[in-house]
C-alpha cells in the first residue's frame, strides 16, 4: 500500500483531488526535506519533465512503459488462473507460466512496479520498492511452506521442477556467486541488504547519468537548460544574445548578481511548466479534468506526450484544427496563420533562483544537488533568432502545485 500510494502520486497529482491527496502527503515531502539524510528520497533520478537528451534515456523510458503494462498484464491473466483454480478446485496452480516460476504473480507486481518507478522515478518510490521486493521474497517463502505442509510431496517435486520467480535454470546462473548462502543464517539478512542497496544503487547511478547527459549552457551566474533536447543550439543563441554581456538585462530585474539561477528553456506553451513555476491556469493540470487522457499519454506515448501543447487536448475534444487550436493560444499571443509552430523562435525561459549553504557560485549539474533548493522567480519569452525580449513577468515563490516538491530534471 506504501508503494502504491509512493507510485500512484504522479496519477493523482494531474487529477481533481491532487490538493485532497497531498493535504496528507505532502507534510510527508517536506518532512523529508528538511534533513539532509533524507532530503534526496524527494528528488528524481530519470528526466521526467526534461525529454530525454540520450537513446540510453529513452529507451529506459520506454522500457518503464512496457515493464508497467507487461507487469499489470501478467498479473491479471496469474490472479485470473488461480482464483478460477480455486473456484473450480483444480489443485496445485501449475500450468502456463506456473510451469515455469512458482510465483509470477510476484514477478509480475516486480515489473509493474519497476515499470511505474520508472514512470515517476523519484527516490522515494524505489525506496518503497526495496521494501516492496523484500516483503514479497518473505511471504513467497512463507506460502511455500504452507503449501509444503497442505500438498507434501506434490508440492516439493513442482518446487524441484521450477523456478521461484524465474526460470529454474536463470535463477541457477544468477545465484551461482551466491552459492554460499543457500543454507545459510545469513541468507535472509544478506537478501534484506542486498535488494535495497542494488534497487537504490541503480537509481543513483542512473540519476549521475542523467545529469551528465543534460543539454546545459552556462554563463556568469545563470545556466540554461533544454527542456527538448534540439533546442540545446538555441540556448547557446540566448546565452550570447542575452547574457553575454558584464551585466544582466536590465529586464530581466528579478536575476540579482549575487544570486544563482537555473533556467529552462521550452516552448511558450510547454505542457509541464507549471511544475517549474506557477506560469498561469495553463499549466494547472489537475484543474483541466483531462486526467485519463493524460495518464494514456503518459504512459503509451512516452516523448509526444511531453510536446503536444494543452490547446491539442481541447482540440481534439472540439474536432478543431491542432495547428490553428495552438496558434489561437498561444501564450505570447502570436496568432500568426502564416507561423508554422514546429519551426517557430519563440521560447519562453523559466527561472528559478538556487539557494544552497556554501559560499560563492554554482552552475551546471551543481544545481541540482540534493543540498540545494529551487524557488521560481520569473519567465521571459524571447525571440530565439533575434534576441529580443517579448515578455517578462515574475512570478510567485510557489508551483502550479504550490509548495509540493516536483522534479527538477
Amino acid at each position: 500500500m506504501v508503494f502504491f500510494i509512493m507510485a500512484f502520486e504522479v496519477m493523482i497529482m494531474i487529477s481533481p483531488f491532487a490538493f485532497f491527496f497531498y493535504s496528507v502527503f505532502n507534510p510527508i515531502l517536506h518532512w523529508l526535506q528538511d534533513y539532509s539524510a533524507t532530503r534526496w528520497l524527494t528528488s528524481f533520478f530519470l528526466p521526467h519533465m526534461i525529454l530525454p537528451p540520450t537513446m540510453f534515456l529513452k529507451a529506459v523510458r520506454i522500457l518503464g512503459s512496457v515493464l508497467f503494462v507487461l507487469g499489470s498484464l501478467t498479473l491479471f491473466l496469474c490472479a485470473l488462473q488461480v482464483y478460477l483454480g480455486k473456484i473450480f478446485k483444480w489443485g496445485i496452480a501449475s500450468k502456463g507460466l506456473y510451469s515455469y516460476i512458482r510465483h509470477p504473480q510476484y514477478l509480475a507486481l516486480g515489473l509493474w512496479g519497476t515499470g511505474m518507478s520508472i514512470l515517476w522515478p523519484r527516490f522515494l518510490v524505489l525506496a518503497s520498492l526495496s521494501i516492496m521486493f523484500i516483503l514479497y521474497y518473505f511471504l513467497a517463502k512463507d506460502e511455500e511452506r504452507r503449501m509444503l505442509g497442505q500438498f507434501g510431496d506434490g508440492y516439493r517435486e513442482y518446487m524441484e521442477s521450477t523456478g521461484m520467480f524465474l526460470p529454474r535454470s536463470i535463477e541457477k546462473g544468477l545465484s551461482a556467486p551466491f552459492g554460499f548462502l543457500r543454507s545459510s543464517s545469513l541468507k535472509p539478512i544478506a537478501i534484506t541488504f542486498c535488494i535495497p542497496f542494488v534497487v537504490i544503487g541503480t537509481g543513483f547511478l542512473l540519476r549521475a547519468v542523467t545529469l551528465n547527459s543534460l543539454p546545459i549552457e552556462a554563463s556568469r551566474n545563470v545556466t540554461l537548460v533544454s527542456i527538448l533536447p534540439e533546442d540545446d543550439g538555441l540556448s547557446a543563441n540566448v546565452m550570447k544574445e542575452v547574457f553575454a554581456g558584464t551585466d544582466l538585462p536590465p529586464s530581466l530585474s528579478f536575476l540579482k548578481p549575487e544570486k544563482d539561477y537555473l533556467g529552462y528553456v521550452m516552448p511558450p506553451d510547454y505542457v509541464m511548466q507549471g511544475m517549474i513555476a506557477d506560469t498561469g491556469v495553463a499549466s494547472h493540470l489537475h484543474q483541466h479534468h483531462n486526467t485519463f487522457a493524460l495518464i494514456a499519454d503518459w504512459i503509451f506515448n512516452p516523448f509526444e506526450h511531453l510536446r503536444r501543447p494543452p490547446s491539442a487536448q481541447m482540440a481534439a475534444m472540439l474536432h478543431a484544427d491542432p495547428a490553428m487550436a495552438r496558434r489561437h493560444h498561444c501564450p505570447v499571443m502570436v496568432d500568426n496563420a502564416a507561423m508554422d509552430c514546429q519551426s517557430c523562435p519563440l521560447r519562453r525561459i523559466v527561472f528559478v533562483e538556487i539557494d544552497h549553504n556554501g559560499d560563492g557560485h554554482l552552475s551546471n549539474t551543481r544545481l541540482f544537488s540534493f543540498n540545494t533548493t529551487r524557488v521560481p522567480i520569473g519567465f521571459m519569452d524571447i525571440n530565439t533568432r533575434t534576441g529580443d525580449i517579448i515578455n517578462v513577468k515574475q512570478v510567485g515563490t510557489a508551483t502550479a502545485w504550490m509548495d509540493v516538491p516536483t522534479p527538477a530534471i
